[in-house]
């Protein structure tokens, strides 16, 4: 059971939905719209896990989040063909991870690699 919601505010909370979907494979497990269609608050699943996001009320901090993934090479294959821009090359670490970073259209960092913390 997930205890801890990574959550993020964006300018453009249906561009950034979007953009998940597509660099990352996110799905919407729920989106609510205020009366002015923004959304107010969405969930999007990953991996059986959920991250939280909606619509800024005050100016967006950007954020970093790590996702753990089987296939880091599939994952940078699949961000790059989307068009993302990549911050951080694939790399081997000293730690056993085979990891890269992407930054999402409003700054937040996407860290992906196969370093799963016990």
């Amino acid at each position: 059971m997930q205890n801890i919601f990574p959550t993020l505010t964006y300018r453009d909370a249906d561009a950034a939905i979007a953009w998940l979907q597509r660099v990352f494979g996110f799905t919407e497990h729920a989106v609510h719209r205020g009366e002015d269609g923004q959304v107010v608050h969405a969930e999007l699943a990953w991996r059986g896990d959920l991250v939280m996001l909606g619509v800024a009320r005050d100016e967006p901090r950007p954020s970093a989040l790590y996702l753990v993934v089987d296939d880091a090479d599939g994952a940078h294959s699949r961000a790059v063909e989307a068009g993302a821009r990549i911050t951080r090359p694939l790399t081997d670490t000293d730690y056993g991870s085979r990891d890269f970073s992407v930054e999402d259209p409003e700054g937040n960092t996407w860290h992906l690699g196969t370093y799963r913390p016990a």
